[in-house]
């Protein structure tokens, strides 16, 4: 058996927060559709048959879509933490806190001369 490519997460990886998100969207943009579809076969007129799409859709999606919520709470929550952290990194990194050595090329600014010149 071998790994898969490089570039490629493997089969049980999770989705990453932009492609969650896309996903969710699909899926409710799919449900509008369908009812608005199915409302449509029915007669009533097109931008009616889309009014309550729209509002059919958003409680289906709450029931329907409840897997796929929970993925993307967890994303988002993943998504947050790792934001935090990295900014309270920098934040320690720019007091000089930071265990972390400078990345190169950035050392340190020389100190500022003061002028020689009275105002």
């Amino acid at each position: 058996m071998t790994s898969p490519p490089t570039g490629h997460p493997p089969a049980g990886q999770r989705l990453g927060l932009a492609a969650t998100v896309g996903l969710y969207a699909l899926a409710r943009l799919g449900l509008v559709a369908i009812v608005t579809a199915i409302m449509l076969l029915t007669g009533t007129p097109f931008l009616i048959a889309l009014l309550i799409g729209l509002i059919v859709a958003l409680p289906l999606s709450m029931v329907l879509f409840r897997g796929l919520r929970s993925r993307l709470d967890t994303a988002l929550s993943e998504s947050r933490s790792r934001r935090s952290r990295e900014r309270s990194a920098l934040r320690a990194r720019l007091r000089g806190e930071g265990d972390l050595p400078a990345a190169p090329g950035s050392g340190d600014l020389p100190e500022r001369q003061p002028d020689s010149r009275e105002d």
